[in-house]
């Protein structure tokens, strides 16, 4: 029964405050609202969109990268492959059912992050409401989460930075210096992605450097990219054609259902906010307005842009790598293009910093839990951050984007991102039956309603996962317990105690 031995939160919050591992508040709720939306507004909101609009296909031979929600709502077989139908112009309201989703479980979040406001997220709920295994597991499930997300966030930056020197300079890196050496199939393969490492080491410096000076510098990208999007929205205005709205829903609720499943990835990283919740000045207050401002905010601006791309292009023409650029190019918008493009680096850029933020902490965390080596729980004497698990976890992003084209892994951040939404929700239930007299200053209505929607609507989205992402995901889980059994479970606090 040891392996869901749980740490009471007083001890938790303890904890935070030793002065060897203490971090400095110094998070404002603008600064967390700017880390959640730099996370969400990423490099998605500029691909997903066109791809969620016009559907694809998957190949019925490769069953593996099948989902269950391909074979449901496919319709029909068309020769060899199952027909996955998109949203059309109705991803509008696909991006507005995930955002209903995410609400639920951002309620759960805020409520668990006010009452626990310690680095960690969704592994320190767990450790304190439903034991060390299941907080391991889900400690161990972020961080690939956060890994792969920048693997693949970093590949993409390479790609859009070579694209722009091409066309502001007419000048671009020999391709063994800018391309993997083992890429996707019809890739270009070269020595190794420098530009994917050497952006992955300056975030992490600046992370180094100070959470402060990370977040003044996340906050000025994310004013960057959302002015690139208010100015295609505006710019492009002019270019819509009521007609591409018709049939505004060309393939009914399942269209819109399936949309949701793919526009989701592009949500998920609202819970980094709550990974700054020992850096914050006034968690209590802070936290809740961040995550939940993070979700109006992002909702607006994914609203926007599927509303105005599927206005100026044919949804079916859609499905591109560069949705936004390619119809910005069939119109002869260049400046406005080269706008789009910009943001879509800051957006990256911003996405890259949160991530890997998130990601030091989860590290930081579970060691000074001492379900990891100690030396990843190390603080800066000077900057008062967690600097040895911030190098590490940089390399251990940088090193994998420069050799692999990760992007068919990137679902992988996505499965064990609705994991912790899980427990997240089943963590509020649990803990108001155990301890309903614990002071909350924000609350989820409607408990355990709320809650069992928000397990619901994330079981729905697992649905859409393909296959082969879920042996990923186990392959990963039993790694983790390798390491678990042998070190973590014998050497953690709770069972030096």
């Amino acid at each position: 029964m040891n392996l869901f031995r749980t740490k009471s939160i007083d001890a938790l919050i303890a904890a935070s405050e030793d002065p060897e591992r203490k971090l400095r508040r110094t998070l404002g709720p603008l600064s967390l609202t700017a880390l959640g939306i730099g996370a969400v507004i990423g490099s998605g909101i500029f691909t997903l969109t066109g791809t969620a609009a016009a559907g694809r296909v998957v190949p019925i031979k490769s069953i593996l990268n099948a989902t269950v929600l391909d074979l449901l709502l496919s319709g029909s077989h068309a020769g060899s492959q199952l027909g996955r139908p998109g949203a059309g112009p109705a991803i509008t309201v696909s991006f507005l059912l995930v955002a209903v989703a995410c609400l639920f479980a951002g309620l759960c979040y805020a409520e668990l992050a006010s009452m626990i406001p310690i680095a960690g997220s969704a592994y320190t709920y767990a450790y304190a409401i439903l034991g060390e295994l299941i907080a391991w597991i889900i400690g161990w499930d972020l961080i690939l989460e956060y890994a792969v997300s920048n693997m693949s966030v970093a590949v993409g930056f390479s790609a859009y930075l070579q694209d722009l020197f091409e066309n502001l300079f007419r000048f671009h890196l020999p391709d063994r210096f800018a391309f993997p050496p083992y890429p996707a199939a019809g890739g270009t393969a070269g020595w190794f992605n420098v530009p994917a490492l050497l952006i992955t080491l300056f975030v992490t410096w600046v992370l180094v450097r100070g959470v402060k000076e990370g977040a003044e510098t996340n906050t000025v990208m994310v004013i960057i990219k959302v002015a690139a999007i208010l100015i295609f929205c505006l710019g492009a205005a002019n270019a819509v054609k009521p007609a591409n709205w018709r049939p505004f829903a060309p393939h009914g609720f399942s269209g819109i259902l399936t949309g949701a499943s793919i526009v989701f990835f592009t949500y998920i990283g609202f819970d980094s906010v709550s990974t700054a919740a020992e850096e914050c000045r006034r968690p209590q207050r802070d936290l809740p307005i961040g995550i939940i401002a993070t979700l109006i905010i992002c909702t607006i601006l994914y609203g926007s842009v599927s509303l105005v791309l599927t206005g100026i292009a044919n949804y079916q023409t859609l499905n591109t790598d560069s949705p936004v650029a390619d119809a910005l190019r069939a119109l002869g918008y260049n400046r406005l293009r080269l706008i789009v493009t910009a943001g879509a680096l800051m957006g990256m850029l911003s996405s890259l910093l949160v991530f890997q933020y998130g990601q030091a902490r989860i590290w930081f965390a579970m060691s000074r839990d001492r379900l990891l080596p100690a030396v990843f729980s190390a603080v800066h004497s000077r900057f008062r951050t967690p600097h040895v698990s911030t190098w590490i976890a940089g390399f251990f992003v940088g090193i994998p984007a420069g050799i692999w084209d990760i992007d068919t892994f990137a679902e992988l951040s996505n499965i064990g991102t609705l994991f912790a939404f899980i427990l997240v929700s089943l963590g509020v239930i649990v803990l108001r039956a155990r301890q309903p007299e614990r002071p909350r200053s924000f609350r989820v209505p409607l408990v355990p309603l709320f809650p069992l929607i928000s397990i619901a609507c994330c079981l729905l989205l697992m649905m859409g996962l393909p296959l082969l992402t879920w042996i990923r995901f186990f392959v990963w889980l039993f790694i983790g317990f390798a390491i678990y059994f042998p070190f973590g479970r014998k050497h953690s606090t709770l069972a030096k105690e």
